[in-house]
């Protein structure tokens, strides 16, 4: 993301995964894990949304992990559906967090997804402090329910997941959803207003 980003690789159940992580200019107020899109249609953790994620949260002081899923960059293993994906995001989670800090859990499409499915798998007493996710991949995956505080943030033109996808998975857990007027799934010429609503959420 900039000269300062750390790369580091640490053991998953694939073997080694590739991370990034960026540092706020103070003492990090938390940790935020951020999920990229589908591997199998180009996604990195170098993302456009993803990096715009990771930069939101740093600018909000939080140390800001980003990852390559399985098979992806410098990540080993092979894709494996989601599965392998949410173990992958587990285990960056536990490489990264510290017990001290809050934990935040962001994803964009199918990142968004298996930030979801993490969120869940996590024991009670570890849960993340906030879930953020951007245009999450609600037609071709079943995200499952999430906290209600979870920020959604979808483009209202989005072609790749109909936003109508997303209002019938929030409809049932009367789950607000931002919706980005004009906006397509990667967010194009709005990255900006996505880094923002997000500071604004977790300001």
């Amino acid at each position: 993301m900039n000269s300062q980003t750390q790369r580091v690789r640490i053991a998953g159940a694939a073997g080694a995964i590739e991370c990034a992580i960026d540092e706020p200019a103070e003492a990090a107020r938390g940790v935020a894990v951020v999920c990229h899109p589908h591997p199998q249609h180009g996604g990195t953790m170098d993302n456009k949304v993803a990096q715009t994620l990771a930069r939101a949260f740093v600018q909000l002081g939080y140390r800001a992990v980003r990852f390559n899923f399985r098979g992806v960059g410098n990540s080993e293993g092979s894709w494996d559906e989601g599965r392998g994906e949410t173990d992958d995001a587990l285990a960056v989670i536990a490489a990264h967090r510290d017990a001290a800090l809050p934990l935040v859990l962001a994803g964009f499409s199918f990142g968004a997804f298996v930030a979801a499915q993490a969120a869940q798998r996590l024991p009670d007493e570890a849960k993340a402090e906030r879930l953020v996710l951007v245009g999450p991949s609600t037609q071709k995956q079943q995200v499952p329910a999430v906290p209600a505080d979870t920020l959604v943030i979808h483009g209202e033109a989005d072609d790749v997941v109909p936003l109508s996808a997303t209002l019938d998975w929030a409809r049932p857990q009367a789950l607000p959803v931002v919706v980005v007027p004009g906006a397509g799934h990667f967010f194009h010429g709005q990255l900006t207003l996505l880094k923002n609503l997000v500071v604004r959420h977790g300001s």
